[in-house]
């Protein structure tokens, strides 16, 4: 299997993989914002079919190709991840259940 992430391939390029992370942070917001207020997962944060959880895995999956399609740039797995939880940070999408 062949290395494709543009930061293995490049690691020196500094400037490049944080203007891509800095647009797949923002691409993300932009994506949060289609949705209504989403729940975190609660008791169980492994339950595949909460909507966190479900929206996790599309959101990565189109980020992945945005990112390829949009610079030509292939994002690993750590950065898409890294953006996508910057942005839930920032985001004020996400509804969280305290404990009672």
């Amino acid at each position: 299997m062949a290395i494709r992430y543009n930061l293995w391939l490049d690691p020196d390029n500094t400037p490049q993989h944080r203007a891509v992370e800095a647009e797949l942070e923002r691409y993300f917001m932009e994506r949060f914002a289609d949705y209504p207020h989403i729940r975190l997962a609660g008791a169980d944060p492994y339950d595949y079919d909460a909507p966190f959880n479900r929206l996790y895995g599309v959101l990565m999956a189109r980020a992945a190709e945005f990112c390829e399609e949009r610079w030509g740039y292939v994002a690993s797995p750590a950065q898409l991840n890294r953006c996508f939880f910057r942005a839930v940070g920032r985001s004020n999408k996400f509804v969280q259940d305290l404990p009672t």
